[in-house]
């Protein structure tokens, strides 16, 4: 994949110089103070790159439901967070993200932790690269400590220039 730049993995790529055992930590940190929300679920980012991106959920009480578990809206939280970035790493700087639409089907009980893992293919990056504006199903896949699918979502991302003609 050629090289791209953007303000986002720009910001990701200062954290390189971080001493690899405070590398992710910090990371986290700064990603979650860009996007409030994520941050105040404490949403962890082990891999953020143009490739893929991969974040975490604790299964802790602020994020929790009435059965201990983590609760739905952060479970939608979670894997909107991992593909929103994942657009986010390729989008040109003229460019404004929107989540256009959320589709998450509840199958079984979560255990422990999530891990939420979002790609776009070669073919959608050239596409968020180059189009003025479009749309893209953005593919991901959330799992528990169990190796389980507790959820199935479908994230359809939108891009329109930051400056209306």
């Amino acid at each position: 994949m050629e090289k791209f730049s953007n303000a986002f993995s720009r910001i990701v790529a200062k954290f390189e110089k971080v001493p690899a055992p405070l590398r992710r930590w910090a990371r986290s940190k700064a990603l979650g103070s860009y996007v409030k929300f994520a941050g105040t679920a404490g949403i962890d980012f082990e891999t953020i790159s143009t490739e893929q991106v991969v974040c975490h959920i604790r299964n802790v009480s602020k994020n929790q439901n009435h059965i201990k578990g983590v609760h739905a809206a952060a479970m939608a939280l979670l894997a909107e967070t991992a593909t929103g970035f994942a657009l986010g790493m390729n989008l040109p700087d003229d460019k404004l993200p929107l989540l256009k639409s959320m589709k998450v089907e509840y199958k079984k009980r979560a255990q422990g932790d999530l891990k939420a893992v979002a790609a776009l293919t070669a073919e959608q990056i050239g596409s968020v690269r180059t189009l003025e504006k479009g749309d893209v199903l953005v593919p991901v896949t959330v799992t528990d400590e169990a190796g389980n699918e507790p959820i199935l979502c479908e994230m359809v991302w939108a891009w329109v220039p930051k400056k209306r003609n």
